[in-house]
């Protein structure tokens, strides 16, 4: 049943009982059309298919939750498979500020856009995010490949695992070892205070961290002293420099959010690494959304959500103007 499910969610149409028999084939399901059948009229009653008639059938939002659910095991180390995929399908040119880079999607209704334009402007302000660089689209229109439903808007930030990807296309591969939350103290990071494993998790951290209303980055904005997101990273010692290097451009180019670099062979913020490697702690790119979370505005966000053309964003000072051009506000 979860290989039908599976099947009916990775097609872009609807399927009949003969095409899921052949997809399943070729992943080594040995099943008859009738038997196929039977597992669909079966989760029609359930209520995890449609069928469409001779269109086919077409998974439901209760089959989409079922199959998330009964996917799980198979889900943890999710995230770290994510981080090493995104950051190889991206091709941003860093010198020439050209090419993809990885976004964060987060949705809200269209009324409460302009109390979080403020939110995210504080948080940016502030410096506790990724770069300078935002998207926005309105209903109906489309944000790196995924449309906006209607009644809601979508920005867009920068996520962290640009970061990665930027290293990786300069030869220097990154081990990405676990989201968390960091506390600041005048604006500058001491310790972590949680943490999430990348390999361990089947869901990004910092998406965890926010639905659990565990971060103050509105108050770290506002005081410098607060909870935000961040990430851990190690980076080989040899490649240091070059690191330092890619931190500063990237920040001039709007996508940096590098907090710390550590020191060959020593801890940072008393995190232990490897021998031959130094630490690295990334802001979290849904920090500024985290903030708009806090105010009470009810968003729906997706880390690591797409690859998106660099020439598609703009700074965050302009956020209020662009929603305006758009008639969002």
């Amino acid at each position: 049943m979860t290989a039908i499910l599976r099947t009916l969610q990775q097609a872009p149409k609807p399927l009949g009982s003969q095409r899921i028999a052949e997809g399943l084939a070729a992943s080594g399901f040995d099943l008859t059309e009738r038997t196929v059948r039977n597992y669909l009229a079966q989760a029609d009653a359930l209520g995890w298919t449609e069928n469409l008639g001779r269109r086919g059938r077409k998974l439901t939002r209760q089959g989409l939750q079922e199959l998330e659910s009964a996917l799980v095991v198979d889900k943890v180390g999710f995230v770290s498979t994510r981080v090493d995929t995104l950051s190889y399908q991206m091709d941003f040119d860093l010198p020439a500020r050209r090419g993809r880079v990885i976004l964060n999607i987060s949705t809200l209704n269209q009324r409460e856009l302009r109390p979080a334009i403020a939110r995210l402007g504080e948080a940016y302000g502030a410096k506790i995010s990724m770069g300078r660089l935002v998207g926005l689209a309105g209903p109906g229109e489309e944000l790196g490949g995924i449309r906006v439903p209607k009644g809601s808007v979508a920005i867009a930030t920068v996520c962290s695992v640009s970061i990665n990807g930027i290293f990786l296309r300069n030869k220097i591969a990154t081990t990405s070892r676990f989201g968390g939350l960091v506390q600041l103290e005048k604006g500058q990071p001491r310790r972590f205070t949680q943490i999430i494993t990348y390999d361990g998790s089947s869901l990004d951290p910092l998406e965890v961290f926010i639905r659990g209303h565990m971060t103050s980055v509105g108050q770290a904005a506002q005081t410098g002293y607060g909870v935000v997101g961040a990430s851990f990273r190690e980076v080989p010692v040899i490649a240091l420099d070059e690191v330092r290097r890619l931190a500063q451009l990237s920040e001039k180019a709007g996508v940096g959010g590098v907090m710390l670099i550590g020191t060959p062979n020593q801890p940072l913020l008393d995190i232990p690494v490897a021998q031959g490697r130094a630490g690295l702690v990334v802001c979290g790119g849904l920090n500024p959304v985290a903030a708009v979370v806090e105010s009470g505005i009810s968003v729906t966000s997706t880390a690591m959500s797409t690859l998106c053309d660099f020439s598609e964003l703009f700074e965050y000072a302009e956020l209020r103007a662009v929603a305006a051009k758009k008639g969002l506000l």
